[in-house]
């Protein structure tokens, strides 16, 4: 049976879906091996093209959006350009992040030895804006690093602009890397969620997406349930009640 994607919204101009974690968004030379894209997923389980009009890393989740037509995917695309489009992320982070903050840190580029072989090495960096806000924390009596307690955060996270791998790096630069993160995180943490809480994923989530309808300008919002990993672990550390009903699938 053809493999199919939870479908969030859908109407004639764009289709929003759930990314699962560890899927590209389509073929890419960083993952020469991989053969499953969502792209292509999505036309095969509804039958007609669709343009991407934003990206999620591979290993992120959660809400994706694509146009039905080339039309719509340039209109989404001016929205995006003028800062139309709200995102918001959950992510499990290591120590008590602050209540809420925002994090203004310029980033260079990243660049991949494959893709960008002949891309400048000498760009300036670019403007990163990131708010954030603590939703829950917990203390575990287990010594991970080099404190007899460790520590971790639930933080809900709305980049404001869209550099490449831009809250991953910015949660790194305040010092509270997200869990799984193999690049940007701490190896002794990852590890142990893994061995402790079976969660083998980047704990990093696109939850909400809000825009106004590129053709009808309704307001649009649409919400991502967390997958089984996610869950168990607000189950586990008593987090469910911090976060909205729309995350729970509920």
């Amino acid at each position: 049976m053809p493999e199919t994607l939870d479908i969030l919204y859908r109407d004639e101009h764009i289709i929003a879906i759930n990314k699962p974690s560890g899927l590209l968004v389509h073929r890419s030379a960083i993952d020469r091996h991989e053969t499953r894209f969502a792209l292509q997923i999505v036309r095969d389980q509804i039958g007609q093209h669709v343009y991407p009009v934003h990206r999620l890393d591979k290993p992120t989740s959660g809400v994706l959006l694509f146009a039905l037509s080339s039309n719509c995917a340039q209109k989404l695309g001016t929205l995006i350009a003028a800062n139309q489009v709200q995102k918001n992320y959950v992510a499990i982070v290591r120590g008590y992040a602050l209540e809420e903050g925002t994090i203004d840190h310029p980033l260079t580029e990243e660049q991949d030895a494959c893709t960008d072989k002949k891309a400048r090495r000498d760009k300036p960096a670019q403007d990163a804006l990131t708010h954030f806000q603590r939703l829950a924390c917990i203390e575990l009596p287990v010594q991970v690093d080099k404190y007899p307690q460790s520590r971790y955060s639930l933080v809900s996270c709305q980049p404001v602009t869209g550099r490449k791998h831009q809250i991953r790096r910015h949660m790194k630069h305040i010092n509270h890397p997200i869990i799984g993160d193999a690049k940007h995180g701490k190896g002794n943490h990852n590890r142990f969620f893994q061995a402790h809480f079976n969660a083998h994923r980047l704990l990093l989530a696109a939850t909400d997406i809000r825009l106004p309808h590129p053709f009808t300008e309704h307001p649009l919002h649409i919400s991502a349930p967390l997958d089984e990993t996610f869950m168990q672990l607000l189950e586990r550390f008593a987090w469910r009640s911090a976060v909205p009903a729309a995350w729970l699938g509920e």
